[in-house]
């Protein structure tokens, strides 16, 4: 069976780019060259893989443009109101204050990367763990 492995990020400050995933719970797993030209950083949340790759192409000062077809990735967060606080301390704030699509429904917030990747949290409740889970 197929898996998803990862999602690559081109970045410009790789110092930058790891702060920040690190202050979301990342840690970088392993540190690749690509010749001369690049370097990959393969991150991920603990007990999960290298999920995220970080590019920085060496040569690129211009930042990346993102794109109209871009949306996001998604963490989930188990305590959505600590972790903001956590993340404001590190200097990390949200787009908009923590929000529901529906009644009932879990509740999400993004905020952006040094390159302005979004990142969804989204603090899971048992419903939509359940769809998540492919239960």
């Amino acid at each position: 069976m197929s898996e998803l492995i990862h999602t690559c990020y081109r970045i410009l400050d790789p110092e930058a780019s790891v702060d920040f995933y690190e202050k979301l719970g990342f840690e970088v797993l392993h540190r690749m060259p690509i010749g001369d030209d690049a370097t990959n950083i393969f991150m991920g949340l603990p007990g999960d893989g290298a999920r995220l790759e970080l590019t920085h192409n060496h040569d690129v000062t211009d930042p990346y443009e993102i794109g109209t077809g871009y949306g996001h990735i998604a963490i989930t967060v188990g305590d959505m109101d600590g972790t903001l606080a956590r993340l404001a301390e590190l200097g990390i704030e949200p787009e908009k204050p923590p929000y529901t699509v529906r009644e009932g429904g879990s509740r999400l917030c993004f905020v952006r990367d040094p390159d302005d990747y979004r990142i969804e949290l989204i603090e899971l409740n048992d419903a939509d763990e359940r769809a998540t889970s492919g239960d």
